[in-house]
């Protein structure tokens, strides 16, 4: 178990600074020269004609850095979500099977123990470190040493509520993703309104470019970050409805299999 965590921290840690260069590359290669291009352009056509109507642009909208902030955390948290969804995938694959023979067992006894244990351990470690074999390894010592179903029956729940715990605490950071992501939003509005109220004067010379374009600014953060993180929470729940759902099957595989073999005796 030492090994999961570095191993899930290096991977999000990677994951950033990937998410970090290929969104500030793609910004700065396409987004930001596409939006300028369209900007200017309007700029001409507006001189040429006053009555011409600006036109929207996907460029013009993302093209700031409160923006590409949000993306670059919107691929972080997708990215962790990735991690834990393949690692829910791969304990789900486990129900499935019937790993230590219980299935063909009518009578499981304390006798048996040994045996089981050792066809756990010929398993590599890091199957080992799975929900399942450890509720299941948690329930046949908890039979060795008390012989008493119930005992077995409150090991092997202890362990799936342990677990809910510890998946429901590693979501945190994904959590504090979502959460961070509108406040981001929320900073390139206030940002946007300031440099709209330092260009007042401008507008009452009758020069309404620059606060116009500042209060783009403003309104287009906080909607590209409230549209992300609408997007960021969808995952996260169906992250969370998977892993919970996976530790309530792995807790009624062990009473179908293990505790069901117990009463059998």
């Amino acid at each position: 178990m030492r090994k999961v965590f570095p191993t899930e921290f290096f991977f999000q840690l990677f994951a950033l600074i990937l998410a970090v260069i290929v969104v500030h590359a793609l910004f700065v290669a396409v987004v930001r020269p596409e939006a300028e291009d369209f900007l200017s352009a309007q700029r001409a056509l507006i001189e040429s004609n006053p009555e011409h109507v600006v036109e929207r642009s996907l460029y013009v909208l993302i093209k700031d850095f409160e923006q590409e902030a949000c993306f670059i955390l919107m691929l972080w948290a997708l990215s962790i979500m990735s991690y834990k969804g393949v690692a829910t995938y791969r304990e789900r694959r486990l129900l499935d099977e019937d790993i230590i023979g219980l299935a063909g067992r009518q009578i499981v006894r304390a006798a048996d123990v040994p045996a089981l244990f050792a066809q756990i351990a010929e398993r590599p470690r890091r199957w080992q470190a799975l929900l399942l074999p450890r509720a299941l390894c948690a329930g046949l010592r908890r039979l060795a040493a008390t012989g008493s179903i119930q005992d077995v029956s409150t090991a092997t729940r202890e362990v799936c509520e342990a677990e809910a715990e510890r998946l429901d605490s590693e979501l945190s950071i994904v959590r504090y993703i979502a959460w961070a992501i509108p406040s981001i939003g929320f900073i390139g509005t206030v940002r946007g309104i300031g440099d709209a109220l330092a260009q007042a004067h401008q507008a009452v010379e009758g020069d309404i470019t620059g606060v116009t374009q500042s209060l783009g600014v403003a309104f287009n953060s906080t909607f590209v970050a409230l549209v992300i993180s609408i997007v960021v929470m969808f995952f996260v729940h169906q992250l969370q409805r998977m892993q919970e759902r996976i530790v309530l099957d792995t807790e009624a595989y062990c009473d179908d299999h293990l505790i069901a073999a117990l009463r059998g005796e």
